[in-house]
């Protein structure tokens, strides 16, 4: 089975994912890969299954779900999608037959090459991984192909948006003493403002990775990065000003998912609960656990316990 879901996703809404590659494919071994190890490390690409029978899956789950259900088609995959050679195809069949968005999830390491990026072009979105802003950090961060420089992987990333004309929504994994220092940081800024995405995505690693010993920064640490980047996340489009609130049943639903990506001032937080017309919440999540107040420049932060929890394991 190629195609799954969809699964709730906070960038894609409600997204069928599609994986065209053999599990732990991928051009990485990233240190904080929830998947473990990479066992096939390549940049070849192949046809790795029929496409037909991969576009004949899709359609199966797309008359199942109705496509009223499902707000993006995702090529994905538990490695790196580009590294199918049938991807610009299977993105042209499902734009011709399902009048449904696709987004393709890439670590955005083959976007040098020129076919690579000609794939892509009939996408809506995607949505590539910049950890790095030098080869060292690159390297031991993201353990690429040996025949992938930094440079070389940056500047893909670079041709692709003068060549694209879809949205790019960036996102960045933060390590604990790997790139969240503020040199690291500013690094990652720099080659950030080459590629211009629309949107920038800030994770940190809260599964079992695949190197023993990764953890997510401290918390001052992901404020500062959102500091630098100047970050407008997923479910704000301005660091002051309102959220959007449509998807969330309650405060305190949206209080979790809005600081699980961007970390809420605790005025901000407050905010929200009049939104809602609800009181209580944040007392009763900073009570139990499930939120922790960061104290940073002076300002009180919110950001949830899994956050700091992971830190102690």
């Amino acid at each position: 089975m190629y195609a799954y879901g969809p699964v709730p996703s906070r960038r894609l809404g409600r997204s069928l994912g599609v994986s065209p590659i053999p599990p732990k494919t991928c051009s990485y071994n990233c240190i904080y890969c929830q998947l473990g190890q990479t066992g096939r490390v390549q940049v070849r690409r192949e046809s790795f299954y029929p496409k037909e029978d991969i576009l004949s899956d899709i359609g199966k789950a797309v008359k199942v779900i109705n496509s009223a259900n499902i707000d993006y088609i995702t090529f994905v995959g538990d490695g790196e999608p580009t590294l199918c050679k049938d991807l610009g195809w299977l993105i042209g069949k499902c734009k011709q037959q399902w009048q449904i968005p696709v987004a393709v999830i890439t670590n955005g390491s083959l976007l040098f090459m020129k076919d690579v990026r000609q794939d892509l072009e009939s996408s809506d979105v995607v949505l590539p991984t910049l950890d790095a802003g030098s080869e060292d950090v690159f390297r031991t961060l993201n353990r690429p192909h040996g025949s992938i420089g930094f440079e070389e992987m940056l500047q893909g990333q670079v041709d692709f948006r003068k060549e694209y004309s879809g949205k790019i929504w960036l996102e960045v994994m933060l390590v604990k003493d790997v790139n969240d220092s503020d040199k690291s940081l500013m690094e990652i800024n720099d080659a950030i403002k080459q590629v211009k995405p629309d949107r920038i995505y800030i994770s940190v690693p809260i599964r079992p990775p695949a190197k023993p010993g990764v953890r997510p920064p401290e918390p001052g640490r992901i404020i500062r990065a959102h500091e630098i980047f100047g970050t407008i996340l997923d479910l704000t489009d301005y660091e002051s000003g309102e959220f959007g609130f449509d998807n969330y049943p309650d405060a305190r639903t949206a209080i979790t998912e809005i600081c699980s990506r961007h970390p809420l001032r605790e005025e901000q937080a407050r905010d929200i609960e009049l939104r809602f017309s609800e009181s209580g919440n944040i007392d009763s999540m900073l009570s139990d656990g499930s939120l922790v107040r960061v104290e940073y420049q002076n300002m009180p932060y919110l950001l949830p316990a899994k956050f700091i929890g992971i830190l102690s394991k």
